[in-house]
């Protein structure tokens, strides 16, 4: 079941003037955090938290920073060399214990949150192998344990490296490894996100628009160079406002959704290419000739997955089918405001989103923030799952340590509130057409309840428990045999 869109996720305007066509768009900018650095900062247990892994800080993640206003920019290349220096040098000092990749390493809840106390008490930080959770890269099984209190999970996982960009992969898939930090906060988080799922999207102020519209109504020429009429465009529409959802919005998770907007429209921009032939940008693909008016298409990435697979006894769960949607719609500007889904669908912005929606995965791999989306929305369609069908009490395992705020003090980060237009221009004929974009939804108690039962897995749930190795002084909580 899909979501509304999000609010003016994707906004754009058509300006037609003597010989000049311009399709102007608000750049709907938005942050990231970074991957980790002191995974936990703050009072009280805090601080037994602060440099876990030291030096994996939450920086940047998808090579964005906010500053203290919260206004979103992208990290000059040198910062990102030295913070991807800084962060080899931390993993090559916290070495995982698992390192070859496995198709299905499993981690166990009970465990887990045990070491961690472990190491709450001793006044240790978290080690990097908990940090990223074992290693996991996704989440496709759940194993409830009734006899042993507990919850396993399972995945693929891989050996954790850092690439050129900072960005802490397993060496082997060059995906993103799942962060501990990332699952706190959905499970705190998922009640909250029933109403309206989780979310964000940047929104043009009203006034910006109303300035928008003055200025292309008296706008007579664009003349042989646009720069001045692009500057204009920017400086009328002003700084948007973005909005969070479902989650804190000074969390890595939302930095995490804010920062894949934010590359969503980079590229349906033609800002920075997606290093994929299948997916150029959207402005590219607009023709020289179009209709004359207004239109204000609106773009955002929405989750899906099949339905979850159980075994009869709902003690062995399957995850399947996960993929992430490119949707579009069509907005009209009027005198009062945007009237939302009331203009005739754009052919060519259809036609994006499908290239977008089919090369996802490719993209993924070619640029790591859209893989770490989908383990954002794999952590909370986990914890949808736990809550909705009280997993955590049929195993009789207590997960209020994770849940309390003032035991795990989870660090919170700047605020993305606000991002500066930015017009772009591409000539088409004797046209101009100038573009920006975004927004990113889903609702992880949809896929939660979309539930179906497959016998096949009591086998899985069987061998998961038996290999399970013994427990010897914190260690124990993950394993791949």
């Amino acid at each position: 079941m899909s979501l509304h869109p999000p609010a003016c996720s994707m906004a754009m305007a058509v300006w037609t003037a003597p010989r000049y066509r311009v399709l102007l768009s608000m750049c709907l900018t938005t942050i990231a955090g970074t991957l980790i650095a002191c995974l936990w900062v703050g009072t009280s247990h805090a601080q037994n938290f602060g440099g876990g892994g030291g030096g994996l800080g939450n920086q940047a993640v998808g090579g964005i920073s906010i500053d203290a206003d919260g206004i979103i920019q992208n990290l000059d290349p040198k910062v990102l060399e030295s913070l991807a220096e800084t962060r080899r040098r931390a993993l090559e000092n916290a070495p995982a214990a698992n390192k070859k990749p496995c198709e299905l390493r499993k981690v166990s809840l009970a465990r887990l949150v045990a070491t961690i106390n472990q190491l709450v008490t001793a006044g240790k930080p978290l080690p990097a192998e908990v940090i990223f959770m074992g290693g996991l890269e996704q989440i496709t099984h759940l194993f409830v344990d009734p006899a042993g209190h507990d919850i396993i999970l399972a995945g693929p996982a891989g050996t954790a490296v850092v690439d050129a960009a900072g960005n802490i992969l397993a060496a082997e898939s060059r995906r993103p490894l799942l962060q501990l930090e990332d699952f706190i906060i959905a499970l705190r988080s998922i009640d909250e996100a029933r109403a309206g799922g989780m979310r964000c999207s940047i929104d043009p102020t009203p006034e910006g628009l109303l300035k928008l519209r003055t200025f292309l109504r008296d706008q007579k020429t664009i003349g042989s160079d646009p720069s001045a009429t692009l500057h204009s465009m920017e400086t009328v529409l002003g700084l948007q406002k973005i909005t969070v959802g479902g989650v804190p919005a000074g969390s890595h998770f939302a930095h995490v959704l804010v920062a894949a907007d934010y590359r969503m429209k980079r590229i349906g921009m033609g800002f920075e290419p997606s290093g994929l032939r299948e997916l150029p940008s959207y402005l590219s693909m607009v023709p020289a000739v179009a209709a004359s008016g207004t239109m204000l298409p609106r773009f955002w990435l929405e989750a899906s997955y099949d339905p979850i697979a159980r075994d009869p006894d709902e003690l062995a769960w399957r995850i399947s089918g996960r993929k992430m949607l490119c949707l579009t719609e069509n907005d009209v500007l009027k005198n009062n405001g945007i009237q939302r889904g009331n203009a005739p669908k754009d052919a060519i912005a259809e036609k994006w989103c499908a290239a977008m929606t089919t090369h996802y995965e490719k993209l993924a791999n070619k640029q790591p923030i859209f893989a770490e989306l989908l383990n954002c929305v794999d952590l909370a369609v986990v914890a949808a799952l736990i809550k909705g069908r009280q997993l955590d009490k049929q195993a009789g395992l207590d997960l209020s340590a994770l849940l309390d705020e003032q035991q795990f003090v989870i660090p919170t980060y700047d605020v993305p509130a606000s991002v500066p237009t930015i017009a772009s221009g591409i000539k088409k004929g004797s046209r101009w057409v100038l573009s920006a974009s975004g927004g990113v939804q889903f609702q992880p108690w949809t896929f939660a309840t979309n539930i179906h039962e497959s016998a096949d897995l009591a086998g899985a749930h069987t061998q998961a428990l038996a290999s399970q190795p013994p427990v010897d002084n914190g260690s124990g909580w993950c394993w791949d045999n």
